[in-house]
């Protein structure tokens, strides 16, 4: 998620993007998006040594403003933009859960 655009204002609509300190990984999703309601999914993970894939521990709901204000916070933290960790898995359709193999 690129928190600016060259202008220094947040992009006008929600971007994926993933930041880290190391030791933790941030995911920011985009949810939905229309002209009264933005909403992200942001997920931590816990970075494991010797294992591919993070821990994932959090999943939470933010409106687009909540998610900046976090995205600012930790970038001021030393978190750096970090490459994806893990593909996130697809959308429940209707609230049904699916199986995979």
């Amino acid at each position: 998620m690129n928190v600016t655009d060259r202008t220094g204002r947040p992009p006008l609509s929600p971007q994926e993007g993933w930041i880290s300190d190391g030791r933790q990984v941030l995911h920011f999703k985009p949810l939905r998006y229309d002209r009264w309601c933005q909403a992200l999914e942001v997920t931590l993970g816990e970075l494991i040594s010797g294992e591919a894939t993070p821990l994932l521990k959090r999943r939470k709901q933010l409106t687009r403003e909540q998610a900046i204000t976090l995205w600012r916070q930790k970038r001021q933290q030393g978190w750096r933009v970090f490459p994806p960790q893990w593909i996130p898995p697809p959308p429940l359709a209707d609230g049904v859960m699916t199986k995979t193999h």
